[in-house]
C-alpha cells in the first residue's frame, strides 16, 4: 500500500524545481525597494516548545516574549511538518512539505537535492528586500549563502576558520570544560572519524553549564548585539529589510549564564506528568534519545522502552531547559527595545517561531523526533503593522509551512502559486475565523534508531479533536512507502497528553475510517474556504 496523497513523483518534483529555478515571477521588482513595504524581522528559536507564559506555562519566566505577545497574535495550535531541525526548516523556508522538498532527516541537504530551489529570502529579494541572516535559520551547517544579501553574519570572535567549522551549540564558557572538549573530541574522532562532519567533531561535553558570566559572553547574547548593530545599519537603507535571526538555545547543551538558572528553585520545577510510553503504541514510534546520549553522563542511556532517566537528572535537565528559554527571552527583550529606540517597530512585521517541540521526560523520553503532539506542536507569534487583533490568541489550526505565504501577504507582495501552505494573515484581524480542518506532519524513522532495525515513515494528521497517524515501511532507494504497518489514534477530548493509543479498539473503526480518508485526501482538502 502506498500513501499516494503525500508522495510526490519525480516528474512532479522536476516541474517544481524548474518553476523554482525560473523564480516564479519575471517582474523586475526594484520598484518595491522603498520604505512603503514593511520590514521583516524573522526570529527562530531552536527546540522551543510552547512553554512560555503567553502559552499558559506558569512555571517558566519569559516576560519579554509575553510582552511582545500582547502586541500581536499568539497561535496556540501551530504544527511543524517534521519534528527535527533540517526537514522542518527546509519545509518552512521553501514553502513545501517534506515529501515535496524531499528533505526527511538531518543529513538531507535541500540545496543538493533541489539545486534550483528559491527560498523565502531569495523570493523576498526579488521584491526589493535586503536580506540578512544571523544564527541558525536553515540547519546549523547549511547557511545557504545564495539565499541572502548578507549570509551567516557572526559575532567577531566566532569568525575565524576554526570557529566557522564549529557549531554554535558547542561553545562553553568554563575553561576546564573547553580543555576537556579538546581531549574528548580527539577520542571521538579516533573512534569515529566521520564525526568530523558534524560541528567539526566539537559536539562533546556536559549537557549543561551555569558559569557566572555576562549574556554577551555566550553566542546568543553576542549575536543579539550583532543583530542590534545590523538594525542600526540597515535603518539607513532605502529598501525594506528581511532580517532572519536564529537563536540556538534552548538546544542542548544548556549553556547559559548562572543568573538564568537562579531564576528557578529546582525543587519547585514539576517533572513530566506522563513518564511512560503511550499504551498500545508501536515501539518504533518513539525516538531513541540519541541526541542526549552525546553528552557526558548520558552516554549509556537506552531506548525509552527499556530505560528511565533518574528524577534527579530529569529535574536538572528541565531546569537547564527553562534557564535557556529565559536567557533567549532576555536577548529578545533587548532586541525589541532596540527596535523601538530605532523607530522601526511600527513598520516591521515580527514573527517568533520554534522549529519543533521537545520532550522533557514526557513519554519517558527526551528531545524531539516523533509524530507526537509534544514534538510537533510549536509556538508562533506574529505582530504586523495594522493588525487589529493585538493581544489575542488564535486557536486556528496552522502550520509552519504557512509562514511563507503569510509573510508575502503581510509584505504586500505576490505569493508564488506553488506554495503548500495557507496564509494566516486573515487571522491577524479575525483570530476566531473558521480555518483548516486538519494539519499534517510526518517522520522518517531510520534503521539505526528503531529497536527492530527497520525503516518507517509515519504520516500524522491533527484535527481539532483527534490525532491520527499511519505508519508504513519506507523504501529508501525509491523514496516511497510500501506496506502499511500500524496506526495510532489519540482523542484529545479525553487524552490531551496522548497516553493511550485507541486505534486498536473496535468501537473506533468508524472514526478511523473517516480520519484515514481525510489523511489520504491531504492538506489541499483541509484548506479553509477563504
Amino acid at each position: 500500500m502506498r500513501l499516494e496523497i503525500h508522495i510526490i513523483s519525480y516528474k512532479c518534483l522536476a516541474k517544481i524545481i524548474l518553476i523554482l529555478a525560473l523564480g516564479i515571477s519575471a517582474t523586475n521588482c526594484n520598484n518595491f525597494a522603498n520604505k512603503s513595504h514593511p520590514n521583516i524581522l524573522f526570529i527562530s528559536i531552536d527546540d522551543l516548545r510552547p512553554d512560555l507564559g503567553c502559552y499558559g506555562n506558569t512555571e517558566i519566566k519569559t516576560p519579554n516574549i509575553d510582552r511582545f505577545a500582547e502586541s500581536g497574535v499568539v497561535f496556540s495550535s501551530t504544527y511543524c511538518q517534521a519534528a527535527v531541525c533540517a526537514p522542518s526548516r527546509a519545509s518552512l523556508m521553501l514553502g513545501l512539505r517534506p515529501d515535496s522538498s524531499r528533505v526527511w532527516h538531518l543529513g538531507d541537504k535541500f540545496r543538493v537535492i533541489n539545486p534550483g530551489a528559491v527560498t523565502m529570502p531569495q523570493y523576498f529579494h526579488k521584491f526589493g528586500y535586503y536580506t540578512v541572516s544571523l544564527g541558525k535559520i536553515f540547519h546549523n551547517f547549511m547557511p545557504d549563502s545564495v539565499s541572502w544579501d548578507e549570509p551567516d553574519l557572526r559575532p567577531a570572535p566566532y569568525r575565524t576558520p576554526e570557529m566557522v567549522k564549529r557549531d554554535a551549540e558547542t561553545f562553553y564558557f568554563n575553561k576546564k570544560i573547553q580543555e576537556s572538549q579538546v581531549t574528548l573530541r580527539a577520542e571521538k574522532l579516533k573512534q569515529r572519524p566521520a564525526a568530523i562532519n558534524y560541528a567539526d567533531g566539537w559536539n562533546v561535553g556536559p549537557a549543561w553549564e551555569d558559569s557566572n558570566a555576562p549574556d554577551s559572553a555566550f553566542y546568543d547574547g553576542a549575536q543579539t548585539d550583532l543583530a542590534i548593530q545590523t538594525l542600526q545599519r540597515l535603518r539607513e537603507k532605502e529598501q525594506p529589510f528581511f532580517i532572519a535571526l536564529g537563536y540556538y538555545r534552548p538546544h542542548l547543551p544548556f549553556v547559559v549564564p548562572k543568573k538564568y538558572w537562579d531564576l528557578y528553585d529546582p525543587d519547585s520545577i514539576s517533572l513530566a506528568p506522563n513518564p511512560f510510553l503511550p499504551q498500545d503504541a508501536p515501539i518504533f514510534s518513539m525516538n531513541s534519545m540519541y541526541e542526549l546520549r552525546g553528552y557526558e553522563g548520558f552516554r549509556d542511556i537506552k531506548h525509552p522502552s527499556e530505560f528511565h532517566i533518574p528524577d534527579s537528572s530529569a529535574r536538572k535537565l528541565k531546569h537547564g531547559y527553562y534557564a535557556s528559554v529565559s536567557y533567549v527571552d532576555a536577548c529578545i527583550g533587548r532586541l525589541m527595545s532596540s527596535l523601538d529606540e530605532l523607530g522601526l517597530a511600527e513598520n516591521t512585521v515580527i514573527i517568533i517561531w520554534g522549529d519543533h517541540g521537545w520532550k522533557l521526560g514526557e513519554h519517558n523520553s527526551w528531545c524531539k523526533q516523533t509524530n507526537y503532539e509534544i514534538d510537533t506542536r510549536v509556538p508562533m507569534i506574529i505582530k504586523a503593522p495594522g493588525g487589529t487583533a493585538k493581544g489575542t490568541t488564535s486557536d486556528a489550526l496552522t502550520e509552519l509551512v504557512d509562514i511563507f505565504p503569510t509573510l508575502c501577504d503581510l509584505a504586500g507582495i505576490d505569493k508564488p502559486d506553488y506554495l503548500q501552505g495557507t496564509s494566516a494573515a486573515p487571522l491577524l484581524d479575525q483570530p476566531d475565523k473558521p480555518w483548516k480542518e486538519a494539519v499534517f506532519s510526518q517522520f522518517h524513522r531510520r534503521p539505526r534508531i528503531t529497536p527492530d532495525g527497520k525503516r518507517y515513515m509515519g504520516y500524522s494528521m491533527r484535527t481539532k479533536r483527534y490525532h491520527y497517524i499511519e505508519w508504513y515501511y519506507w523504501d529508501n532507494e525509491k523514496k516511497i512507502t510500501t506496506d502499511f504497518v500500524a496506526r495510532e489514534l489519540y482523542d484529545h477530548a479525553i487524552d490531551p497528553q496522548e497516553n493511550k493509543n485507541i486505534a486498536l479498539q473496535p468501537t473506533n473503526a468508524e472514526i478511523i475510517d473517516e480520519l484515514a480518508q481525510k489523511l489520504h485526501a491531504g492538506w489541499r482538502a483541509a484548506r479553509p474556504s477563504l
